[in-house]
């Protein structure tokens, strides 16, 4: 597996620490947990427990049959919605709050949309001992009720945000105030690999065990590698966590899908945003535009500085979905498979019946099936009501 390389906190151009000088020596620290996190052998051992007993790794890799079937050719899905939490977020949370009680922190802050990170970082915030304010925007919490309820139940506090538009990054620009004003004894787990230097790094880190276990899983399988690894994303945790391990496999083609009504990499250009250099949705005064994905997790407008390294290097390819055809993929993967997506997983998938037909029978695809469901009932519900 290919090593993403980092120089002075940048990928390429790529990264950085754009940030008020208050937040400098807290970066440090963290940088510090972090280095020395990957070489401390407790650490390490109970991470690696954690994510088998409590998190359920070992993910399965399922051969979708009838899918296969649809498209023409060979897809395997990685199953990260079988996950404690129901997706991938808890890789993550789980290794950001073993470094926070490393640094001797207290409190966890962090962002939420689709809520799934929210409910990812309270389980695991409580795993640690630790307490947790999950800030989220109120059109967020409105349309993820369930998982706001969760992180509720699970002893998290959620915090309305109604700044701005009420929207996710609205939710990461509070929680990186509720951090400044406590530095000494709150971390902020940051869910997605985007923000200041070390922050991509450390969500890289923890989320590359699903492209290490999916790569040696299809080995296992078929003795051969996939065409192609699809994944969906704004930030770009669950992309960049299967990406990983086939950067240096220059057949393997990525495909990164993102909201069409988000589009960052199709739509953006480079820009400062929240902490770092990166892809940015903008308007021609530099200032972020608004968002309006259905698919609360993907109404971001930046991208991670990694992603947006490997999209300036083509090592990665781009591809939008918008809100109907994401819809639309909801119901015919709930009826082909049984498998009810996340509306951001939904993003993958249409992308992957877009390509019906374009491999041979014997060839595969890889999709990273990032979460599940449950969550969009109601949005679904709604979209069959109008279209009814």
């Amino acid at each position: 597996m290919q090593r993403i390389m980092i120089k002075k906190g940048y990928f390429g151009q790529f990264g950085g620490q754009f940030v008020s000088e208050l937040l400098y020596p807290a970066l440090v620290e963290l940088e510090k947990a972090f280095m020395t996190a990957q070489k401390d052998k407790y650490f390490q051992k109970e991470y690696q427990r954690l994510l088998t007993d409590y998190a359920g790794r070992p993910t399965p890799l399922y051969y979708a049959k009838k899918t296969s079937e649809f498209i023409g050719y060979k897809v395997y899905f990685k199953r990260e919605d079988l996950l404690n939490g129901g997706s991938h977020k808890i890789n993550n949370a789980l290794g950001q709050v073993l470094m926070a009680r490393l640094m001797g922190k207290k409190r966890i802050v962090t962002e939420t949309a689709a809520g799934m990170h929210g409910v990812a970082a309270t389980m695991a915030a409580n795993v640690a001992g630790l307490t947790c304010d999950v800030f989220m925007g109120v059109k967020d919490i409105e349309r993820q009720k369930l998982n706001a309820e969760k992180i509720k139940i699970l002893g998290g506090n959620v915090v309305p945000v109604s700044r701005g538009n009420g929207i996710l990054k609205d939710a990461v620009s509070e929680a990186m105030v509720a951090w400044i004003r406590d530095l000494p004894n709150t971390h902020y787990l940051i869910g997605s690999a985007v923000g200041p230097y070390p922050y991509p790094a450390i969500v890289a880190y923890f989320q590359r065990i699903i492209g290490v276990e999916a790569k040696r899983q299809i080995l296992d399988r078929e003795n051969k590698l996939p065409k192609a690894v699809i994944a969906c994303g704004s930030g770009g945790s669950n992309a960049l966590g299967v990406f990983q391990a086939f950067l240096s496999d220059k057949d393997v083609e990525l495909i990164f899908v993102e909201g069409k009504e988000a589009a960052g990499f199709k739509n953006g250009s480079k820009g400062i945003f929240q902490g770092a250099k990166t892809y940015l949705f903008q308007d021609e005064f530099g200032m972020d535009r608004r968002t309006s994905s259905r698919a609360a997790g993907l109404n971001y407008p930046g991208r991670s500085p990694i992603l947006s390294d490997l999209f300036d290097k083509r090592r990665i390819s781009v591809s939008v979905a918008s809100d109907k055809e994401v819809l639309d993929a909801y119901f015919q993967m709930s009826h082909l498979e049984g498998l009810m997506p996340a509306l951001e997983t939904c993003h993958a998938i249409v992308e992957l019946f877009k390509k019906k037909g374009e491999y041979k029978k014997e060839d595969i695809v890889l999709l990273n099936f990032s979460g599940r469901g449950d969550k969009d009932l109601a949005i679904a519900r709604q979209y069959l009501i109008s279209n009814s």
